[in-house]
């Protein structure tokens, strides 16, 4: 319960990441609120994104090519419709994303210049700035979002509950820094919070991506799907930080090589999917070797060009990619399970939306093909921002005047929001550089322990069902959904793989999980 009430009749979107800002843009002229845990620009795995966006924009590619790796990578859990008509959208939102002034890199001719990934089978991967793809994409949607006046912004308040009354949304309870809780009455409640793989002890998110969004949805009787599927990147840089600096997967592409001490090469094939990477590293590891990425030769002498932002963390870890190999290990990156979505990214639960890492629209399957989590962020972002604008909640009688119904709505909501909330600042947004390198690893919290001992790179039953009984508490929630969905899936696919069921059942299931409701 909260001590103040405001009634806001319009969209509230929770997280300042690319999938929430990219809806809150589609929904201008439409009033929205974004809630975001930091700052406008800050605290979200979108500016630590150094893989670009992946696109069919190559002469030799297609988007049906596009969509065929994904389904690959995927493991037999994408949705093939999903995939198809999330991937056609790639070309036009690159070029939408420019248009919001992205500077993505180019050809000395202009075209742009497109890079390899792993599972890859054309280069298509559009970068920015080299390896700051996820930083530039957020300065460009931040700062478009500055400019629009139908767009509040509260920084530095939490959502703690979605408020569902007859099995529909009617509010968001949050807590702001330094003020009392509010109720802010809302019937559209968009969902853009990000991951989960703070809850791991080796990660390469921001520490604050613990899952919130699920546990919101999860309360509110939404259906959680696949949460099992956690993906670890194969290269985390191994130098005591938590989180880890990434090291690019594109790294990789360029033809760096991952060995072992003694240069003997862990994998043969550096450029195949992340699951099978991460395991073979993870072999190496538990046989007592050390594993790292052998970038000395190639791209050698022009990583600093290629590689900036990772050429710096090296550095500032004391080591130099050009002369020395990279320690390396595997660390949580990516959830491909989340909330069910369809797609306009509707929950089951009317007025419930959820977009980008936090949602499940069936793109990433098992296993997502690298670059494809921007991508959805921005079109899944869109679309559910387009569908809030225009939707049923905006259809108007063919007696309304839009002008004058939209100055009523507009005045109102405005009036509504700046209640509590600060003026939204028109100047020019400066957007500080993201920096995705931790501190010192101190001693790791009990629920990210367990969560990376057991429901790790390998699973097995015994140790995951002492995981689901030791991650008993409401603060260990998420943790213990992942847990138990790792349990229930007794296969090996994707970035799941039991030990003890190492085969891969013929055909592919979803593990669904949902709070019951009276």
């Amino acid at each position: 319960m909260s001590d103040q009430r405001i009634n806001l009749s319009c969209p509230v979107v929770i997280g300042a990441g690319l999938a929430g800002l990219c809806a809150a843009i589609e929904l201008s002229p439409v009033p929205c609120l974004v809630l975001t845990a930091g700052r406008l620009g800050e605290s979200t795995s979108t500016g630590w994104a150094q893989g670009g966006i992946a696109a069919a924009v190559g002469e030799d590619d297609e988007t049906e090519l596009h969509a065929l790796d994904t389904i690959a990578a995927g493991a037999g859990l994408c949705d093939p419709e999903a995939v198809r008509s999330i991937v056609a959208e790639a070309p036009t939102t690159v070029q939408w994303l420019a248009t919001q002034g992205a500077r993505f890199d180019r050809n000395p001719d202009g075209t742009i210049a497109l890079g390899l990934e792993g599972a890859h089978s054309r280069h298509r991967i559009v970068h920015a700035k080299g390896d700051d793809s996820g930083a530039e994409l957020l300065r460009t949607v931040a700062a478009k979002v500055a400019t629009l006046p139908s767009v509040s912004v509260w920084e530095r308040c939490r959502a703690t509950e979605i408020i569902v009354e007859d099995g529909e949304v009617t509010g968001v309870y949050v807590e702001i820094q330094g003020k009392p809780p509010v109720e802010l009455r809302t019937r559209q409640v968009i969902l853009a919070t990000g991951g989960a793989g703070g809850l791991y002890t080796y990660t390469t998110n921001p520490l604050t991506s613990r899952g919130q969004g699920l546990a919101l949805a999860y309360a509110a009787g939404a259906e959680l799907r696949d949460l099992e599927m956690v993906q670890f990147h194969p290269t985390g840089l191994d130098v005591n930080l938590d989180p880890m600096p990434l090291i690019s997967e594109a790294v990789r592409g360029e033809g760096a090589l991952v060995v072992d001490e003694t240069g003997d090469k862990v994998i043969l094939d550096p450029l195949s999917a992340r699951d099978v990477v991460s395991r073979a590293e993870w072999a190496a590891l538990v046989a007592g070797h050390r594993v790292y990425l052998d970038a000395r030769n190639r791209p050698g002498s022009r990583f600093p060009r290629r590689f900036p932002a990772i050429f710096a963390i090296c550095k500032a870890a004391g080591l130099d990619p050009r002369s020395e190999l990279i320690p390396i290990q595997p660390a949580a990156h990516y959830h491909m399970g989340g909330v069910t979505v369809d797609e306009n990214g509707r929950t089951n639960v009317p007025g419930l939306f959820a977009v980008g890492e936090v949602s499940s629209t069936g793109l990433h399957g098992a296993n997502r093909l690298a670059s494809n989590s921007l991508l959805e962020a921005a079109v899944c972002g869109r679309r559910a921002g387009r569908y809030l604008r225009w939707g049923p909640t905006h259809v108007l009688t063919g007696s309304d005047d839009f002008g004058a119904w939209f100055h009523r709505r507009t005045k109102r909501h405005q009036q509504d929001i700046a209640e509590v909330a600060p003026a939204q600042a028109r100047e020019a947004l400066r957007i500080p550089k993201v920096t995705a390198v931790g501190r010192e690893r101190a001693e790791v919290d009990p629920i990210r322990q367990r969560l990376f001992a057991d429901v790790g790179v390998l699973r097995e039953g015994e140790a995951l069902a002492q995981a689901v009984a030791a991650l008993a508490g409401e603060e260990a929630l998420v943790a213990r959904l992942i847990a138990e969905s790792a349990l229930r899936r007794t296969e090996s696919r994707g970035a799941h793989t039991r030990v003890d069921f190492p085969q891969t059942d013929e055909v592919a299931v979803h593990t669904v999980v949902q709070r019951e409701t009276r």
